[in-house]
């Protein structure tokens, strides 16, 4: 099993300690660093078959629901591998480590599609955040190669973290943490970094009943898989600036 995007987490001395998701239960502090585990799910595709990291087309834009059945996350395969080592800060300026990219060139990520800013995510109706390909720019920022928000026009470093590098958020989008398997499957283990789960579902109680039923159905965990397609099949309208 490729385990190379372990958490890492300033201990006490200010050495790097590496830490494997699947051994964490709850959430985590070290001196400057978090991390919280979640069911270990996998990532199966709209047939119900299982994702492999063969099957993913480079730089396009992938959502599944993960942790929570309302709380969408965007899977990446980038053109570049990722950074190593990169230190990150949540809104809270707790510190942290985002290991990289997993897969034999560490191109693959994954990140909350939750706007660190003002939460807009993908829905079913729209989509205000998606990953820009690197031949192409935007309002928000003069180079792709990066995740943007054109609600606010916030962008985010896709190959380092995801860390705010234009507009108004003030910090980094939350790290998804994937494992992949021996047969190349791949799994979503838990979350690093400062999510906004809690102000979301405080915020986004019309539209769970929308798309949900209600916010407890929303707020329920995903458990054993969970369901990744394209964002151009998950919502009908994608808005880029």
């Amino acid at each position: 099993m490729d385990r190379r995007n372990f958490l890492r987490v300033v201990g006490a001395t200010g050495a790097l300690v590496a830490i494997s998701p699947s051994t964490i239960s709850g959430r985590l502090y070290a001196s400057n660093g978090l991390y919280e585990s979640y069911e270990r799910v996998q990532l199966l595709n709209a047939d119900g078959v299982a994702i492999k990291l063969a099957d993913l087309k480079k730089e396009t834009n992938y959502i599944f629901q993960y942790p929570y059945i309302g709380t969408p996350t965007m899977l990446l395969d980038l053109e570049d591998s990722t950074a190593k080592d990169v230190r990150l800060k949540s809104d809270d300026g707790e510190e942290y480590i985002w290991k990289g990219g997993v897969g034999k060139d560490r191109t693959v990520v994954a990140y909350s599609a939750i706007c660190s800013h003002q939460l807009a995510h993908p829905t079913p109706d729209d989509s205000f955040l998606q990953y820009v390909q690197k031949d192409k720019k935007t309002m928000a920022c003069d180079h792709g190669g990066v995740v943007v928000c054109s609600s606010h026009l916030s962008s985010f470093e896709a190959k380092e973290g995801c860390k705010n590098i234009s507009g108004p958020a003030s910090a980094p989008l939350a790290a998804v943490v994937l494992e992949i398997a021996d047969d190349d499957t791949i799994y979503a283990v838990g979350v690093l970094g400062g999510d906004k789960f809690h102000e979301y579902f405080k915020a986004y109680k019309p539209e769970f009943k929308k798309y949900y039923g209600n916010a407890r159905q929303a707020k329920k965990k995903v458990t054993k898989s969970a369901t990744m397609v394209e964002l151009t099949q998950y919502t009908k309208e994608i808005i880029q600036y």
